[in-house]
């Protein structure tokens, strides 16, 4: 019994085997139709696949093919990523008509067009995807009858978007989807079609709550919501991403409870997301990158929240992370790049385990950064251009497996380095650099394998450079710019390092010397290097192994005391990489060979600056983009220089010894944006057409340029920058200078310009510098209330504003005062730090304005800091009347001088509210009154003169005061106090003319000398009114002496000067000498006392002294 029980399964099993043989026999069966029409299609196809189709084999065990088992028809055609081309053979496709799956994604069929026909006869299809591979045209009317459709994708490289690629109209569009009842995933990204959401949103609605995936990024889609979307409500996947949708997003979005990806990036939504959307139960990832429009702030994070991807990059999304976020338990990925988040970070989020990448960078929080020694899973540690400050945490990292980016940059953490930080087996990104650490870059061990890019420029580090980063095998990046390491480091050190490719010590104290290189052998085996960067490491040669290096494409050794002559080889070095060649501050005295032709033949930024190369300039090779050869001792222009400009944006000759006329062919240089041929002795008139091209800068400042200024400019002006200060320009300003609506700097100073003030230039809303110094304007300076409109106001961005040396009268303006918004209030933002332009988007290159100013006393060039300066400068003009209160509104002026006019009244005391104010100088005016006690506010004072006024009353004697010395307060008869000698309490007396006001101190010691004089005078002369004889004696001999002795002696000084109370010369014009060699006078007893100006001269009434 026990053998026929075991028999039974015995038998059963042996059955069901054979029933498996004969299934499978059946599944081999191929039908022919079926393998023809699949031969045929691949006769069709270009592939290097594909290499089971052939008739050796059975079609249903084809790579790709699916057959039905029962039947042998073909139901699956799995061809995706297979790199075909070629094209679709439509009767073999389509002769496939049991097909239920078809999938040709990700191929390569570039401008092949879809067949109009034959898609309906595919009526079983459940999922067609023909997505990313190229095919163009309109999609196909008949995908819109297979009726059975489950998935249909058909999307395209929306990135990549061609004018050519798929598309649907919208009539199509609706048709496509009418009838397409059982679908429940709809990708087509990237397919154009260009319906605003009135059209798309009922079109796709009609689908229903079938829908479950909707992808339509990049589809040209057009705002707002249609109300009718809300019938998605079975929707778990909803991609909006890459349109113009331009609108907020609607309420009705909280209601999608099955959604669980949400992508919207960059598709113009803006407005207040809402916050409870973060909410949703099933939300698994979130993005609304690249809206920089969308604001919001983080809610409260529930327990039960499913959130594993936050992408809120480029967003507005502000305010503090919340501590909620700790219940975020599933969060694998936040990315919260430029935002407007801040404040310190919540601790809580050390809670998140699970976080594998972190991007907090460019914010606003502060406080110490997260410790991350906790999240096992981290891969990428990103938290830059923040204000965290503290120090990075002495922690654990060697159990962070996965930790391959570590960037701190550009923040103001401090301390030092910590040498665990080096523990990570997979990192290979530290960056450190901008911040304030300090102390040695600690020596580590070598089990870093992958460890390619360590970048702490910019820290206060000091000491040696560890010799454990010449072991990192894979080490490609090292940038320890801007320190203090100090020591010797010789090249030879990087001689392992074979995969470096990037180089930078600059700005150390180190001295780099390649003593253990030097042999041709060795040096053609150094690491080949694209980028090296040595600037200031105290060179002195050129390092011998650049001769071989045959991929550089940056080289700087700037700084450095490299002399004589530039080798030949250096100007082949590359073989074509070469594009930035910077040599800018040696001590470099030409080319070997003369060479006049530099023959780099794809160099595009080349910086020899701060040199001491002479002779002719040499031709740079036509690719050059920026050209400085600024502060060398060129003396001339090579004549086709022009010609070799055709790429230039930056060209830059100053401080040269350049002479002749400024070539006009430079106008014919069409992408130049920067001329700058400043401080050298071209002369002949200035090419018009300067004027009138598309430059952003021109400088020609200190030159000897004649002629006058266009009277037509473009109205294309682009013009940010216009100096031409140092010249002998002459003529009448144009009025066309309206059109350069861009200009910052107008500097005309130091020129023959003539004309009344130019008050239609307060119009440039832009304008920050306007310098008309030492011309020949005049008349008053004023805005007439018909060209000022209510609502608008001149010169509002206006910060030096210098109209000195000058013939202005009238009054100050104090209306003009008024409207200077930018001295009244720091309009400076943080884009606009320095007076200047970005002229290449893609390299370091940036523009600064300088301007001369006389400041403290002494004419100062500002650069850097020009954009925090604010000055007013109307000296040396013929202003009169008082000092408007008016002027007390500027608070952010630094510099105000008024002096050497004829302005009268008290110094106003709404000065005292200057609080920046560092230089003062109201000198030579006729200013009355005593010292406001508000300029004691006045902290940040350097600079006080206030001489050559009638000033009276007691200097104050605190705060800034007690600095200043006696030249501040000089001929101020009435001041008294300290540091002057006069002390006050001592008796004056003032006395007045018509016209003026001034007063004089009695000298009681002269007085009385006179008095006593004159007593003498009667004692010896009363005798002779009653005695004759005596009286004859006496007048003969006076006679003798007058006429041998006092004309010699009296008469050169009478006749060719007057006595003053001060040191002042008049010099008499030459009408005024011949009328006294006419008719000489002799000038005994003087007997008429005069005020001019405020100065007293004593001179007798018929005598020119």
């Amino acid at each position: 019994m026990m053998v026929l029980h075991l028999s039974l399964p015995l038998t059963l099993l042996l059955f069901f085997s054979l029933s498996i043989d004969v299934t499978s026999f059946a599944q081999a069966q191929c039908l022919p139709d079926q393998r023809d029409a699949l031969l045929q299609l691949k006769h069709g196809f270009t592939t290097p696949n594909l290499h089971s189709w052939n008739y050796t084999i059975d079609c249903c065990t084809w790579e790709g093919v699916t057959c039905n088992p029962a039947t042998g028809q073909v139901t699956a055609l799995e061809l995706s990523n297979r790199a075909i081309s070629g094209r679709i053979d439509r009767p073999a496709l389509f002769n496939l008509t049991s097909l239920e799956n078809l999938s040709l994604a990700q191929n390569l069929f570039y401008g092949v067009t879809l067949p109009e026909t034959g898609f309906e006869r595919l009526s079983n299809l459940t999922h067609l995807n023909l997505s990313n591979s190229g095919f163009v045209g309109q999609i196909p009317f008949g995908i819109s009858q297979l009726t059975n459709l489950v998935l249909l994708d058909l999307s395209t490289f929306y990135l990549n978007v061609q004018s050519n690629s798929l598309y649907v109209s919208k009539r199509s569009m609706k048709a496509l989807l009418a009838n397409l009842t059982k679908l429940q995933v709809l990708y087509l990204d990237g397919v154009n079609i260009s319906l605003n959401g009135s059209e798309w949103g009922p079109t796709v609605s009609q689908l229903g709550p079938t829908l479950q995936q909707l992808s339509l990024a990049g589809c040209s889609l057009i705002g707002p919501f249609d109300g009718s979307l809300i019938r998605l409500s079975q929707i778990s996947y909803l991609n909006l991403g890459g349109n113009s949708l331009n609108c907020t997003i609607p309420e009705f979005f909280m209601n999608f409870t099955y959604l669980s990806v949400l992508l919207l990036h960059s598709c113009s939504i803006h407005g207040k997301f809402p916050e409870r959307i973060f909410q949703l139960t099933n939300l698994k990832e979130i993005d609304l990158s690249d809206n920089p429009m969308l604001s919001g702030h983080l809610p409260k994070f529930e327990k039960d929240s499913s959130l594993e991807t936050m992408v809120l990059l480029s967003t507005n999304f502000s305010g503090k992370i919340p501590d909620s976020i700790e219940n975020l338990t599933k969060l694998l990925k936040f990315q919260a790049y430029n935002c407007s988040f801040h404040g310190e970070i919540t601790t809580n989020m050390q809670n998140l385990v699970r976080l594998s990448h972190l991007d907090l960078s460019w914010n606003s929080f502060t406080g110490e950064i997260p410790n991350f020694h906790k999240w096992l899973g981290i891969s990428e540690y990103v938290i830059n251009n923040n204000n965290f400050t503290g120090s990075i945490p002495n922690a654990s990292y060697a159990s962070l497996l996965n930790l391959s980016k570590i960037d701190l940059r550009f923040n103001s953490l401090s301390g030092t380095i910590p040498v665990a930080l080096f523990s990570s087996p997979s990192l290979q990104f530290l960056l450190l650099s901008q911040n304030h650490l300090s102390g040695s870059l600690p020596e580590f061990s070598s089990g870093l394998p992958v460890l390619g890019t360590i970048d702490v420029s910019s820290n206060n580090l000091e000491g040696p450079v560890p010799s454990s980063i010449f072991k990192l095998s894979q080490l490609s990046v090292l940038n320890l710019a801007s320190n203090k390491f100090t020591g010797t480091l010789d090249l030879g050190s990087l001689w392992n390092l074979k995969n470096l490719t990037s180089l930078d010590l600059s700005n150390n104290m180190l001295t780099v010397t390649e003593d253990s290189i030097g042999n041709k052998s060795r040096d053609a085996s150094f690491p080949q290097i694209r980028t090296l960067k040595l600037a200031s490491c105290n060179l002195t040669t050129f390092p011998s192994f650049l001769r071989y290096q045959s991929a550089i494409s940056i080289l700087d050794l700037s700084n450095n005391n490299i002399g004589g002559g530039i080798p030949n080889w250096v100007q082949n070095i590359g073989n074509d990489t070469l594009s930035t060649l910077n040599l800018s501050h040696n001590f470099l005295t030409g080319f070997e060979g003369d060479n006049l032709f530099l023959p780099l033949n794809f160099l595009e930024i080349l910086d020899l600056h701060s040199n001491r190369l002479n002779g002719s300039l040499p031709l740079p090779p036509p690719s050059i983009i920026v050209f400085d050869l600024s502060k060398n001792h060129f003396s001339s222009l090579p004549p086709n220089l022009a010609s070799n400009l055709d790429c230039t944006v930056y060209l830059s000759l100053s401080n040269n010894s350049l002479t002749g006329d400024i070539p006009n062919s430079f106008c014919n240089a069409s992408y130049l944006l920067v001329l700058d041929l400043s401080y050298n002795y071209f002369t002949g008139e200035l090419p018009y057409c300067l004027l009138d091209s598309t430059l952003v800068v021109l400088n020609l400042k200190n030159n000897k340029l004649i002629g006058s200024l266009p009277q037509v400019i473009s109205e294309d002006c682009r013009f940010r920058t216009i100096n031409l200060n140092g010249n002998n320009i002459s003529g009448t300003l144009p009025q066309f200078l309206m059109n350069c609506s861009s200009l910052e700097v107008l500097d005309l100073g130091n020129n023959q310009l003539y004309g009344m003030f130019p008050y239609w230039l307060g119009d440039l809303k832009n304008l920050r510098i306007l310098i008309l110094r030492s011309n020949k304007l005049y008349g008053p300076v004023s805005i007439p209330r018909s060209h000022l409109g209510s609502n608008d106001s001149a010169f509002p961005m206006l910060q030096i504003f210098d109209l000195s040396s000058n013939s202005f009268n009238g009054t100050l303006p104090k209306e003009c005062f008024k409207s200077l918004n930018s001295m009244m209030n720091n309009l400076i933002t943080r884009t606009s730090l320095t007076v200047g332009f970005k002229y290449l988007d893609l390299s370091e290159g940036y523009y600064q304005n300088s301007v001369t100013v006389t400041f403290k006393g002494l004419d100062a060039t500002f650069v850097s800091t020009l954009a925090m300066f604010n000055s007013l400068d109307f000296s040396g003009n013929n202003f009169e009347g008082e000092i408007p209160q008016e002027i007390g509104e500027l608070k952010m002026l630094v510099l105000l001088n008024l002096s050497h006019n004829a302005l009268t009244g008290s110094i106003p005391s709404q000065i005292g509210d200057l609080q920046q104010l560092e230089s003062l100088d109201l000198s030579s005016n006729e200013l009355t009154g005593n010292i406001p006690e508000e300029l004691t506010s006045l902290t940040f004072l350097a600079s006080l003169n206030l001489s050559y006024n009638n000033l009276m009353g007691r200097i104050p004697q605190i705060q800034q005061f007690l600095t200043f010395t006696n030249n501040s307060y000089l001929y101020n008869p009435g001041l008294c106090g300290e540091p002057l000698t006069v002390q006050c309490g001592v008796p004056v007396s003032a006395f007045s003319t018509s016209g003026t006001k001034f007063s004089i101190n009695l000298n009681w010691q002269f007085i009385f000398t006179g008095l006593g004089f004159g007593g003498g005078l009667a004692v010896v002369f009363g005798p002779l009114m009653v005695w004759n004889e005596w009286r004859e004696l006496f007048n003969k001999c006076v006679d003798c002496l007058l006429q041998a002795v006092v004309p010699l002696w009296i008469c050169s000084s009478c006749i060719n000067k007057r006595v003053g109370s001060d040191d002042d010369e008049y010099v008499p014009d030459k009408m005024d000498q011949e009328e006294d060699e006419e008719a000489p006078k002799f000038c005994l007893f003087c007997t008429q006392l005069e005020v001019i100006g405020g100065k007293v001269f004593i001179h007798h009434v018929e005598c020119s002294c």
